[in-house]
């Protein structure tokens, strides 16, 4: 057992190393030398848990779509802007999903995992827009395929452009913008009154998490 954790740490001391390099350099600007430096572990160690700069990259790409736990809500389109707005305030503080978005912009790297993180995330949101489709929360012509792709390829836009001119400052702020406009042709009307897209949603869903995370741990009996 004490084995297996270390081997867990030390893989998820050189993913952190890589993204924070690759974050930093990009694909072709980083090298092993560097992540080695980063994650102070052997070159073994690191050929142990990946065995090139490719596999670090679909591994770095892996953690971009992980279900963090949202709290479920009264309605499937609430949940799925609860995740793109808790993405939007997650993505100046993670260097997992830094790196992931600077990676994903290299068109050579999308082959590794099918498209990247952007192809995932829209089969994701998809699911989330034909489950409300199923509540009846949106409108029949609603293709949740196509809006799946349409929010991924708002967000990513929104995030570049965030990223250039105010170092993410301002991203919650502008996928907010994004809903603002497009709930109201996809949402049924009594729905949409009642939806939260505020720009400081995703830092009062990652508050709520937090809270809830720490009334678990007081509520955990002792060993």
């Amino acid at each position: 057992m004490a084995q297996q954790l270390r081997a867990i740490r030390t893989r998820g001391a050189i993913l952190n190393a890589a993204a924070e390099v690759f974050a930093q350099h990009g694909y072709h600007g980083a090298s092993i030398a560097q992540i080695l430096d980063k994650a102070q572990v052997t070159r073994g160690a690191l050929y142990f848990h990946f065995a090139s700069k490719e596999q670090l990259v679909q591994g770095i790409f892996a953690e971009q779509v992980t279900e963090q736990g949202y709290p479920p809500r009264t309605y499937k389109l609430q949940e799925l802007v609860d995740e793109a707005m808790a993405l939007a305030c997650r993505l100046p503080q993670e260097i997992m999903l830094r790196a992931g978005a600077k990676l994903a912009m290299e068109p050579q790297l999308q082959e590794l995992t099918d498209g990247g993180p952007w192809e995932a995330w829209a089969l994701r949101f998809a699911s989330m827009v034909l489950a409300a489709k199923e509540h009846g929360e949106v409108y029949p012509h609603v293709v949740p395929e196509e809006l799946g792709r349409f929010l991924v390829s708002s967000w990513v836009g929104a995030q570049i452009v965030s990223e250039v001119t105010s170092g993410w400052q301002d991203l919650e702020e502008r996928i907010s913008s994004i809903f603002a406009y497009t709930l109201p042709s996809v949402a049924m009307p009594a729905i949409f009154a009642q939806l939260d897209f505020g720009p400081d949603r995703g830092t009062r869903v990652l508050a709520e998490m937090q809270a809830e995370a720490a009334a678990a741990l007081v509520a955990e009996p002792a060993s």
